[in-house]
């Protein structure tokens, strides 16, 4: 028995080096809901009360309710929402048919094109209790999440899918608004594109790249950087442009050549001693060389400083001098701080490979 133990622990072990990390991949979230069926909104007053059936008629018996006489209506912007101080007086109806009560002037105010010549409505529009009928192409969803924009609230409880979210960027560009600014930093928009980063980096940097969101690219490309350029296909390199496909170019090169830079520096010799002299202490120089090498000849941008000390720390079981131990000790200590703090995705996206250390 004692025989196959390491045999055991051995295979165990290369199994289990695959899943030395736990696997916190997160799955995103089903959309939820951005309606529900109700009553058609009707402007009859509380007091009304019908008239009464005759007295020879039969006493009127409860039925169901006709499916037929609910319609969908948002969530979020129904008809006693309290989205603005002054009740809506345009109504949006999309193409799965949901009713969205929103305000004219609010959508004219961030449309550069009088919300895709949509507003003000047709003569022939129906008109409603709560204004005008406006029909648009887009489903439920998506004028969902515009809308939310438009009067900046975050749509992050309905959970919207990255597509979703791309569509609906899309659908701001078709209604005139400006992306630069419903998306910049601190947006209730951008903060949601974002927590989409860690499981669509890709498609989020080329979904920036794509309208120039600058603000946006820049905290995705921190996901990329263990993306194989080689993977990369024509459509993708098309979609990003020149200047995001070079930025993203650069940050991997530049990350790479970083960590060449900093590992080139050997510990530092300590003064010779009757055990250790200048000669003796080439040996750690010449081990720290070898080792180096091997780090920075399949440099990563995305390599880990787990990975890095693993690499070099046992150099220090070959060494009897203390002096070499600690000097071996500090260098390393250093050289973990320093590839802790490469800050690259501003300085490159300014086109400038600049390696700022502490």
């Amino acid at each position: 028995m004692s025989n196959t133990l390491p045999v055991e622990n051995t295979e165990w072990d290369f199994a289990l080096q695959f899943v030395s990390e736990p696997l916190d991949l997160e799955m995103p979230l089903p959309e939820k809901p951005v309606c529900e069926k109700t009553e058609p909104p009707t402007t009859m007053s509380l007091t009304q009360v019908p008239t009464p059936p005759e007295s020879f008629s039969a006493s009127p018996v409860d039925s169901p309710p006709d499916e037929n006489s609910f319609v969908s209506v948002s969530t979020t912007f129904f008809p006693g929402a309290q989205n603005h101080s002054h009740p809506p007086d345009l109504v949006l109806l999309t193409s799965d048919s949901v009713f969205f009560y929103v305000h004219a002037h609010v959508l004219l105010s961030v449309s550069d094109n009088s919300f895709n010549s949509l507003l003000p409505p047709s003569p022939d529009a129906k008109n409603t209790a709560m204004g005008p009928v406006v029909l648009v192409p887009e489903s439920s969803n998506i004028l969902n999440i515009l809308l939310h924009t438009v009067y900046d609230l975050s749509c992050s409880h309905y959970s919207p899918s990255f597509e979703s979210l791309a569509a609906a960027l899309s659908a701001m560009i078709t209604y005139g608004m400006s992306l630069k600014t419903h998306v910049a930093r601190a947006t209730p928009l951008h903060t949601l594109l974002l927590s989409h980063a860690p499981l669509y980096p890709l498609e989020l940097y080329t979904l920036a790249a794509s309208y120039d969101l600058y603000d946006l690219a820049v905290p995705t490309s921190s996901h990329l950087l263990s993306f194989s350029l080689a993977s990369l296909t024509d459509e993708m390199a098309e979609r990003m442009g020149p200047l995001y496909l070079k930025r993203l170019f650069f940050l991997h090169f530049g990350r790479a050549d970083a960590l060449k830079r900093l590992l080139l520096p050997p510990p530092h010799p300590h003064p010779p001693t009757p055990a250790c002299d200048f000669l003796e202490q080439k040996k750690l120089t010449r081990a720290w060389a070898l080792a180096s090498a091997y780090l920075a000849w399949d440099a990563r941008p995305d390599l880990s400083t787990s990975t890095i000390e693993s690499a070099l720390a046992p150099l220090s079981e070959q060494l009897s001098c203390e002096s070499c131990r600690r000097a071996l000790q500090d260098r390393l200590k250093t050289l973990i701080v320093q590839w802790s703090v490469v800050k690259f995705p501003h300085d490159v996206f300014n086109s400038r490979i600049v390696y700022a250390f502490l």
